[in-house]
This record gives C-alpha cells, structure tokens and sequence, in this order.
C-alpha cells in the first residue's frame, strides 16, 4: 500500500484550484483598525478583523 503522501508527489496543486496570473475577485470592507475603506482578496468573516495593507503589518505574528 501507497502511503498517503505519494499520491500528491509531483503535484503542487495540494490546496485545490488557484488561479495565479488572473485577476482577483477583491471584496470592499472597512478596515477593523483605523476604520479606512479597503479591498482585500478574500470574503471576510462576520466576527473576524478585517486589516487594510498598512494595519496588517502591525496585527501579524513575526514569522520565525
């Protein structure tokens, strides 16, 4: 038996279509922090802060 992994080998595709190069569908909303209107690429959730690309930098954990 094949172990799980293999199947993906050589298949960069892990997390489902992506459609890099095309245009992003961009969603308007209001930044949690300073409260200026933005686009980002993604629907944002009801309950979860939504960043502008200058508060985002000062809300993401430092990468390691």
């Amino acid at each position: 038996m094949r172990h799980p992994m293999e199947y993906n080998r050589g298949n960069r595709n892990f997390g489902g279509p992506r459609n890099f190069g095309g245009p992003r569908e961009m969603t308007k909303t209001i930044c949690s922090d300073c409260g200026k209107e933005c686009e980002v690429p993604f629907k944002p959730t009801e309950g979860r802060p939504v960043y502008c690309q200058d508060c985002l930098p000062k809300h993401r954990k430092p990468r390691f």
